[in-house]
C-alpha cells in the first residue's frame, strides 16, 4: 500500500480536538451497524469536507480501523487543502477500470487511517458512484474496516450524495451556522431522505463561539429535534 504525509492534522487545538471526540462518541452511539457513513451538506463552503476527514482521524485514534473516501469527484478541495504534495490516484481512477483497488487507496501518518482522494473530475460523476464497482466497492469495505467515512458533494448542488447515501447506514448533515436558511436546511433533509438512508442527525459547524447564549438559541430554534450538543463544530447525532 501506497504511503501518504498528513501534517495539517496535527494542528487543530484543543477545543477542536474535544469537538471531534464528541461527535464520534455520537456516532459510536448510533450503533454497531452503522459504520459506512456519508456526510453532506447543502451548499459549498460548510465545511463538511474538514469535519469528514478530522472525523475519520479522531474514529482512527481511538484504535479502529478506519478509511474515509472523497467522493466529491466534482469539486475535491482535501488534496490541496492538506498540501499532498505529489501525485496521486484517485478513486475515479478505480471507478473508470484504469487501476486496481490498492493503487489508489493510501496508508498516512495517522495510525489506522486509509484514505482514497476522488481522483481527476470525470465527466459522469454521477454514474460513476451509481455504478456496480463503487458498491461493490463499499460490501468489500464494510468487511475490511471498523468504519468507512464518505464525503459526499453538496446535496443542494447535486444530486451525488444521494447516490451515495443508497449505500450506507446512514447520513450527517453538517451545517454552517448562520449562513444557511431554515428553509434550505430541510430541503436538503428532504433529499436525502428520498434516498431511504438513516439520517443520523447534524454537525453544525461555524458556530461563534464567542457570542453568549448564541449558541443554544441558534440549535435550539433550528435544530432542537436532533439531539445535545457539544463544541464547535457540534453534533446532532441521534443514537437509538
Amino acid at each position: 500500500m501506497l504511503n501518504i504525509n498528513i501534517d495539517k492534522l496535527k494542528k487543530l487545538d484543543s477545543t477542536t480536538n474535544e469537538a471531534y471526540k464528541r461527535l464520534r462518541t455520537n456516532i459510536q452511539f448510533c450503533g454497531n451497524d452503522v459504520k459506512v457513513i456519508a456526510l453532506t451538506s447543502t451548499v459549498p463552503n460548510e465545511g463538511k469536507s474538514s469535519v469528514s476527514f478530522n472525523l475519520a482521524a479522531s474514529i482512527a485514534e481511538l484504535g479502529k480501523k478506519v478509511i474515509f473516501l472523497d467522493t466529491d469527484l466534482r469539486k475535491s478541495v482535501l488534496v490541496g487543502r492538506y498540501k499532498i504534495n505529489k501525485a496521486v490516484k484517485g478513486l475515479t481512477h478505480y471507478l473508470s477500470g484504469v487501476n486496481q483497488f490498492d493503487e489508489v487507496v493510501y496508508a498516512t501518518n495517522v495510525d489506522n487511517l486509509h484514505v482514497v482522494f476522488s481522483g481527476p473530475v470525470p465527466p459522469n460523476p454521477a454514474e460513476l458512484l451509481g455504478n456496480k464497482y463503487f458498491k461493490g466497492l463499499l460490501a468489500q469495505l464494510r468487511k475490511t474496516y471498523d468504519y468507512v467515512i464518505i464525503d459526499t458533494p453538496p446535496i443542494g448542488s447535486v444530486i451525488d450524495a444521494a447516490i451515495v447515501a443508497q449505500e450506507c447506514d446512514g447520513v450527517v448533515l453538517v451545517v454552517s451556522a448562520g449562513e444557511i436558511s431554515y428553509k434550505a436546511v430541510q430541503r436538503s433533509k428532504a433529499q436525502m431522505e428520498k434516498s431511504d438512508c438513516r439520517l443520523l442527525g447534524v454537525v453544525l459547524n461555524k458556530v461563534p463561539m464567542g457570542k453568549s447564549g448564541y449558541y443554544g438559541k441558534y440549535y435550539g430554534k433550528y435544530y432542537g429535534n436532533y439531539g445535545n450538543y457539544g463544541d464547535t463544530p457540534s453534533s446532532g447525532i441521534k443514537s437509538k
